[in-house]
């Protein structure tokens, strides 16, 4: 377990991010610890151990501020508060510190492209068009026949654009109607939410997970976006029946001006060393914005790819064609990689993953260079869960119904206990179904040795044991048929990395040089022939 991270701890590492793995905590969902079937602050507190165990460095947490939840908290109406049904102030204070005690840094997703329609600047905003926030949102007049100003698309479906009977003009909204896009060509916008950042930066977290990072401006020309030909499109940032993925996406999000704005957050970020990830959601230049959001040291730190997120397995061929694109597209950029999160569906049901194939991903993700991040329940090997249309809660699943069935399975509680059956996740009614299939899997029962807790637990240590992994420089890539292989480099260290993706044995030949066992860690010499067996891997330290 990690030492505790003192104020003097905090400030010394300033590249504490940079190959750090964060976990993912979806608050709803983690631990309730009021029966009212909803997951709070105080149960994270009661749940962090569990993370310090595993290993991870830092933990992200799904919001949490006030908010009417039309979009469970990424509908923000008050940024500087908890909302009730989570807890308060103190009791969020009360997680930092616990964090901190075990070794843990704070994370937490600030939601800065859009408010909430019930958030007090846009009730103002929509009054008139002459109040003082008239501005703070992205109004337009329609067209000469009435229709919207431009032919945007929501990525909740429809229209980008509400009609609003106040000001008879039409409002931005790239999710819910009930999310109004902020304007981040209005100066006093930018201050507000840099102010924000200071708020809880004051309160001692370590950092944020930006959300829709490249929603934040868009085309003040408010020019049309060109068409998508069909043979271009894909399904990375939205599923494939949202006519969202029919245009591309030049002139409604990822402009430049952006990064004038990143800038001046990540001065505000830097007194308390925190640190950045930014989650980019483009279908065709997502790598090429994570280049040009973390180059240099006066943006973000990190970027948060969507390359793992797809539906398609990813197989060897596949990692080197994206790290072949990330290094033609960001040179100089650094990703944060992850397989599921609250908005897909969990990896080891996408890819139809054995128990051993999920062990030979999850030791990929603790070797390839970049940040990574973990889910909640990943590391229980939980799959994702089969809910009725009568069990959705999510707006997105209940518009797309059935041909997408939304992110609810992918969100459901975490399961602790297997004795109850509710998982020990609530003693109320879940705010969604606990599936019975889930509950084999849970905590208390994960831990021994073979287990896929104790797997992942091994694989975190191993990276924290060999700063090439964490690090360092990835070098000869290469895939041969289902085999991936590459070395990763630091001064005084150089790790080689084997991977079988697929259901056949294969070899793969090892690089000259004698070669010390760290997986299987037996300390033994490599062979210059290495078979492996369906999933193995094979990690040697150059001796």
């Amino acid at each position: 377990m990690a030492q505790k991270l003192d104020a003097t701890a905090r400030a010394q590492d300033t590249d504490w991010w940079r190959g750090a793995v964060i976990y993912q905590i979806y608050p709803r969902s983690f631990q309730d610890s009021n029966g009212d079937g909803i997951g709070d602050l105080a149960g994270i507190v009661q749940r962090l151990p569990h993370i310090a165990e595993l290993g991870a460095d830092a933990i992200w947490i799904s919001p949490f501020f006030t908010s009417p939840m039309k979009d469970f908290g990424y509908d923000v109406s008050d940024y500087c508060d908890v909302d009730p049904m989570f807890g308060t102030l103190a009791d969020f204070d009360a997680v930092v510190a616990r964090a901190h005690d075990l070794g843990l840094r704070v994370m937490i997703d600030l939601v800065l492209s859009h408010t909430s329609d019930q958030h007090p600047w846009f009730k103002e905003s929509r009054a008139n068009r002459d109040n003082p926030r008239a501005n703070w949102y992205v109004w337009a007049d329609p067209k000469m026949d009435g229709t919207p100003p431009t032919n945007w698309l929501s990525i909740f479906g429809g229209s980008a654009w509400q009609w609003d009977a106040r000001r008879q003009q039409y409002f931005l909204h790239n999710f819910l109607t009930s999310q109004p896009d902020l304007n981040f060509h209005e100066p006093q916008v930018q201050a507000a939410l840099l102010d924000v950042a200071r708020f809880w930066l004051d309160r001692g977290v370590d950092g944020f997970r930006l959300d829709t990072i490249n929603f934040y401006t868009h085309d003040k020309h408010l020019r049309d976006n060109p068409g998508l030909p069909v043979d271009q499109r894909n399904a990375d940032t939205a599923p494939a029946v949202n006519p969202y993925n029919h245009q591309m996406h030049l002139f409604d999000k990822s402009q430049p001006e952006n990064v004038e704005f990143l800038k001046k957050l990540r001065a505000v970020m830097k007194p308390y060393n925190a640190a950045a990830v930014g989650e980019v959601g483009d279908a065709q230049r997502g790598l090429e914005i994570l280049g040009e959001y973390t180059r240099g040291d006066d943006r973000m730190q990190m970027c948060y790819a969507f390359e793992f997120l797809g539906p398609e397995r990813v197989t060897a061929p596949r990692v080197v064609e994206i790290f072949k694109a990330l290094e033609d597209a960001a040179p100089d950029g650094w990703a944060c990689w992850a397989f599921s999160n609250h908005d897909v569906v969990r990896h080891i049901t996408r890819w139809g993953l054995s128990v051993d194939a999920a062990k030979a991903y999850a030791l990929l993700l603790m070797c390839l260079r970049g940040s990574a991040c973990l889910y909640q329940g990943e590391e229980l090997g939980l799959p994702e869960a089969e809910l009725t249309f009568e069990d959705l809660q999510d707006p997105y699943g209940i518009e797309f119904w059935p041909e997408f069935k939304g992110r609810d399975g992918c969100r459901t509680p975490m399961v602790w206990q297997a004795d109850n059956q509710t998982g020990g996740f609530t003693a109320g009614k879940p705010w969604l179904p606990v599936p019975p299939q889930h509950l084999h899997l849970a905590g208390d029962g994960a831990k021994a040795d073979g287990s896929l807790f104790a797997h992942y637990q091994a694989a975190l240590a191993l990276r924290h044991q060999h700063a090439a992994l964490r690090h360092g420089s990835q070098l000869g890539l290469t895939a041969n048929g289902d085999v991936l292989s590459f070395t990763r480099v630091v001064e005084g260290e150089t790790v080689f990395c084997a991977f079988n993706l697929g259901e056949h044995a294969q070899t793969v030949t090892a690089p000259k040089g004698l070669w010390r066992s760290l997986w299987p860690n037996n300390g033994t010499a490599l062979a210059e022939t290495i078979r492996l067996d369906p999933w193995q891997v094979c990690l040697a330290v150059k001796a």
